[in-house]
């Protein structure tokens, strides 16, 4: 099965992470980036839309149409930001961007990126884990495709313009960290890849811990 994707957040480190896997992937024939800001880079496989409204899909709908998998690794931090902002930037957002997808494009497979920890009943003391929690499951009720990735600490690719500082500073602890406790660390092309797999062979688990996507990429 050959994938035609979209990629949301490719400005950011995951995004950019899965982009290069994309591009480098025989499997994947077209990708379409939507972007705030132009990512600055270039390759046949690949096509820009530069558009800031994720809210108002409208006047690019059209364009989104034909596309068998969205890669979805848009997302805000909730450090420093209140708690109905951050539910309107994370759960409101990713379902106006997921349900306009899934009308112009019912049978994609649909991946989101949330994170270790997240709060699958939507009950716990974690605000950033309950909305998290919340916006998987209305993407699982939304498609019959859908992985939900939940990653821990991730090396980057070789060659990402887009790495938090943090994890520059911290690169060194990657090899320790996955010794130690390979349940919480893996790299960028890991899920990448098992990103792509969901996309074209499946997986038994509709929640994807690091385990889980570590084990996928490697099949």
């Amino acid at each position: 099965m050959k994938i035609n994707a979209i990629i949301t957040g490719a400005t950011g480190m995951v995004g950019e992470g899965v982009l290069l896997e994309c591009l480098t992937h025989p499997d994947v024939e077209q990708v379409l980036v939507i972007n705030r800001k132009p990512g600055g880079v270039s390759h046949p496989k690949l096509k820009e839309i530069i558009y800031n409204d994720f809210f108002n899909l409208s006047p690019i709908e059209q364009q989104l149409a034909g596309y068998n998998a969205c890669f979805f690794c848009l997302g805000v931090s909730s450090v420093g930001m209140g708690d109905e902002e951050y539910k309107h930037l994370t759960y409101d957002l990713t379902l106006n961007v997921a349900k306009t997808l899934a009308k112009l494009n019912p049978d994609m497979t649909f991946t989101y990126v949330s994170g270790a920890g997240t709060d699958s009943t939507e009950k716990g003391r974690l605000a950033w884990a309950r909305v998290k929690g919340a916006t998987e499951n209305a993407l699982l009720q939304l498609f019959k495709n859908a992985y939900m990735f939940r990653p821990g600490f991730l090396k980057a690719v070789p060659g990402q313009k887009n790495v938090k500082s943090y994890y520059r500073y911290l690169a060194w602890l990657y090899p320790i960290g996955r010794a130690l406790y390979p349940a919480g660390f893996s790299t960028l092309e890991e899920l990448g890849l098992a990103m792509i797999k969901t996309a074209t062979v499946g997986y038994e688990k509709r929640i994807l811990e690091v385990k889980d996507f570590v084990a996928l990429a490697k099949r």
